[in-house]
């Protein structure tokens, strides 16, 4: 695939690329948080969610586009009291037929370049199925370390699944 891939910040008008984008990775993945037929939000919900996360100064709301479709995203935000300002949690995903052309990798890397300038946030969270390999080597490979096992941590039809808690501390 020699698209262009670009990632940018979210902007309101997104709003409805983001709602039809998140119904389409539902039904693409079963390591999401959510799956097919859960997102409800309207156009407007979703676009006071990114004018939320654009005025915030700890949180991050990326897209990666191609050829004018969102084919990825990442949203990054962190505790609004000062004992846990420093520290957050993220989530990504990307749509099937861009897997493995590095897209996860430069909105992560996005991410961790954002932290650095931010000057806030000091620890970057997140939560993956134990067995989602992939996403594991990828998050190792960018330096982030296991920290321990959330037991029982999704349920998905009807069949319970671990998740590890990893974390990247920024200098």
């Amino acid at each position: 695939m020699d698209k262009e891939i670009i990632v940018r910040e979210v902007l309101k008008e997104d709003d409805l690329g983001m709602i039809e984008y998140l119904k389409k990775i539902a039904e693409e993945s079963n390591f999401l948080t959510f799956g097919k037929g859960e997102v409800k939000k309207s156009v407007l919900e979703e676009r006071e969610f990114i004018e939320n996360a654009i005025k915030n100064k700890t949180s991050l709301f990326i897209v990666a586009e191609s050829e004018g479709k969102i084919i990825g995203n990442l949203n990054f935000s962190t505790g609004e009291n000062s004992r846990v300002r420093h520290t957050g949690e993220f989530g990504v995903s990307v749509l099937k037929e861009y897997w493995g052309l590095g897209v996860g990798r430069k909105l992560i890397m996005n991410l961790i370049a954002w932290s650095k300038k931010n000057h806030i946030v000091r620890k970057i969270n997140l939560r993956v199925r134990t067995d989602n390999y992939r996403a594991i080597k990828l998050y190792e490979s960018l330096g982030f370390v296991n920290e321990g096992t959330i037991k029982r941590d999704f349920l998905i039809d009807g069949e319970f699944y671990d998740s590890f808690s990893m974390g990247l501390c920024i200098d």
